[in-house]
């Protein structure tokens, strides 16, 4: 791109050739003062996009359009592939684009798909604006494991890829929904009852580049004023997704093996207590947040959860349930990962100021966890157990704010 400096002396040295000093001089600042303005305007207003040299810029778009349309990243990850019919079952399956790097038939069948590397911002770009996205759902990261695993591809994938969505929101006037995480979270962080604003001094990769997220979802929504929201997710339990390589996957791998094998060698130690939550519990809140209405929000990033339990304890209430169910212990490299982040969370202000509220506790996640996946793996369950459910129901509420639901070892804030 040419400098301001070079525009106005090619201006000049034009004009004294035509023999006209003074009308260069004021050709000459007259370019200076247009290519200065060229230089600064992505600073002063909104960043730049894709395009030949990185110039391209956005075009006013209606704020506030009749039907809204979503683009989902990663949505064939764990919290991806349940959100995408979910979302699609609220606002209509056409009006919500899924993209990732991988796809299945189920998935190509099942609404319009697009593939898109998040790190690839011009392509991104091309899928928002032929599709008229109004809203982007940003699932697309790797988890706490896998990025241990390999932390330069987690800090380049996470990092770039929230980089370039917000530069696309802003440009193009788009809401940002991209959770983070209680990996946030360090060993200075307080460990119980852990609040919104506190210490986050996060020790794996993919708790740095949520950090940074966050950070920069306040930085986009402050300076360029894009509607960014966030919820910190905790352990996510699923009947349906297979686990994403973190490091509470222990909490889904521990029903499937008490259904087939009867045992579990968990690869955390039987006191790692941490934050939980049931997946119908984690798409309800997720939508709570992407429709709350603007002005009832004072942050732009949320805790949440539902109840807060040590292997040894989710493992008792299978047992209770499955008598002949054992469990081993094997700790391992996520085990020291867990020991850093909290036991429970304090979700207070998502509660105050847009009415969250889970549904699922341990025994209810239990029952229904057991129940779901013993139909999938066509296993019987004790008569006794399917009598109970059926006499009880397949999930009892959680107890209201400032209580404390059944399984839950220490106060965490549900």
């Amino acid at each position: 791109m040419a400098t301001p400096s070079l525009v106005a002396s090619v201006v000049l040295q034009t004009s004294r050739a035509l023999g006209s000093a003074s009308a260069g001089l004021r050709l000459a600042a007259a370019a200076w003062n247009a290519a200065r303005q060229v230089h600064t305007s992505a600073s002063s207003s909104t960043p730049q996009l894709g395009g030949y040299m990185r110039t391209g810029t956005g075009t006013e778009v209606e704020a506030h359009p009749e039907t809204p349309r979503f683009f989902v990243t990663g949505a064939c990850g764990q919290i991806g592939q349940e959100f995408l019919p979910f979302l699609r079952s609220k606002v209509g399956v056409d009006n919500v684009v899924a993209s990732d790097v991988r796809t299945s038939r189920k998935l190509l069948d099942s609404g319009p798909f697009s593939y898109c590397d998040v790190l690839d911002k011009d392509n991104m770009a091309r899928i928002i604006l032929e599709n008229g996205i109004t809203h982007v759902v940003h699932f697309a990261t790797l988890l706490s494991a896998i990025g241990e695993r390999n932390p330069a591809l987690a800090l380049k994938v996470n990092t770039h890829g929230i980089q370039n969505v917000l530069d696309l929101a802003a440009a193009h006037g788009l809401s940002v929904y991209a959770p983070s995480t209680i990996a946030v979270f360090g060993s200075s962080t307080p460990r119980h009852n852990t609040p919104d604003d506190t210490v986050m001094r996060p020790h794996t990769m993919y708790g740095i580049t949520k950090v940074h997220q966050e950070l920069l979802g306040q930085y986009y929504h402050d300076r360029y004023g894009v509607d960014y929201r966030s919820l910190r997710y905790p352990g996510i339990i699923s009947a349906n997704a297979p686990p994403g390589g973190g490091t509470t996957d222990y909490g889904v791998e521990i029903f499937g093996a008490a259904l087939q094998t009867g045992h579990y060698n968990c690869f955390l130690d039987s006191d790692a207590a941490l934050p939980m939550m049931y997946m119908p519990d984690c798409l309800e809140a997720t939508w709570q947040i992407i429709t709350a209405p603007r002005d009832h929000l004072k942050q732009t990033t949320y805790n949440v959860t539902a109840v807060s339990f040590t292997p040894a304890e989710l493992a008792e209430a299978i047992r209770h349930r499955l008598p002949h169910f054992s469990i081993s212990y094997s700790p391992d490299f996520r085990d020291s990962i867990a020991k850093t982040w909290p036991a429970s969370i304090d979700d207070s202000a998502a509660r105050q100021q847009w009415g969250w509220a889970p549904k699922f506790d341990l025994q209810a996640l239990a029952d229904d966890m057991l129940t779901r996946l013993a139909a999938k793996y066509k296993v019987q369950l004790p008569p006794e157990l399917v009598a109970q459910q059926q006499g009880s129901g397949s999930s009892r509420s959680v107890v209201a704010a400032g209580e404390k639901p059944a399984g839950t070892p220490v106060a965490a804030a549900v």
